[in-house]
């Protein structure tokens, strides 16, 4: 059950959620449209959206699906939970990696106003095989953290619901909820970070963000922006 104006598209085991969006905005499909994976092993789904503003503002959804998936997480989850986003798309669970964020637009300028802009989400629900995957201190699966029963099919259904919530708080309340949420869930703030970012790998002492979401990243030459749209040059490399 989505939310209304979202409609889904299971698609067989091995076909990528991610890849299958970006091809269905590609021919003009429907904003709200959800394409998700048959796996028992991996919550994996991806959302087309049709912004209404410059791709710069409309990069707001990818911390947008992050808070998503943290509300519908805590909704399900036992409360002792903690979840955590990075800014480069991380998630973390209990303080160890258990999933991602992706983002792909129709176009990498900041100020035109994308076709389309789709955003997936995956997570590890349980190991496939715990002998040959077992659990450490880096990586983790719900199951690993006590949510056994949890189905992907529910977080998938809950995390729809909960972003529909934040992208219209978004659109009416402009970005400072959003910021102050997500502030709250961010991931090595104040701390020596390693960033991925473009053609580039940067360390240094992430700051902050700004009112785009821009990472702000202290290096020894001085305080630098990484504008977040900066990131989609990154996935797209990887298609």
């Amino acid at each position: 059950m989505f939310p209304p104006m979202y409609s889904g598209v299971e698609l067989d085991r091995g076909i990528d959620p991610f890849g299958k969006a970006v091809s269905m905005a590609e021919l003009g499909c429907d904003s709200g449209t959800i394409t998700y994976a048959n796996d028992p092993h991996l919550m994996n789904a991806a959302l087309v959206l049709a912004p209404e503003v410059p791709l710069a503002d409309a990069m707001a959804m990818l911390p947008v699906c992050g808070v998503g998936f943290q509300n519908a997480l805590g909704a399900l989850a036992p409360p002792e939970l903690s979840v955590h986003l990075g800014w480069g798309g991380d998630i973390l669970v209990n303080g160890a990696k258990c999933g991602a964020l992706r983002v792909r637009a129709q176009t990498l300028d900041p100020d035109t106003v994308p076709d389309w802009l789709v955003v997936s989400i995956s997570v590890s629900l349980s190991r496939p095989d715990p002998h040959l995957d077992p659990p450490s201190l880096t990586s983790t699966t719900l199951q690993d953290e006590g949510c056994g029963e949890m189905s992907g099919h529910d977080l998938i259904e809950s995390w729809s619901k909960h972003t529909l919530v934040w992208i219209n708080r978004w659109s009416d309340e402009g970005c400072r909820s959003l910021h102050a949420e997500w502030r709250s869930l961010a991931w090595q703030v104040r701390e020596e970070v390693t960033v991925h970012w473009q053609d580039e790998t940067l360390s240094g002492v992430f700051v902050g963000i700004d009112e785009r979401f821009g990472m702000l990243l202290r290096t020894a030459e001085g305080t630098r922006l990484l504008p977040l749209p900066g990131l989609l040059e990154t996935f797209r490399a990887q298609r």
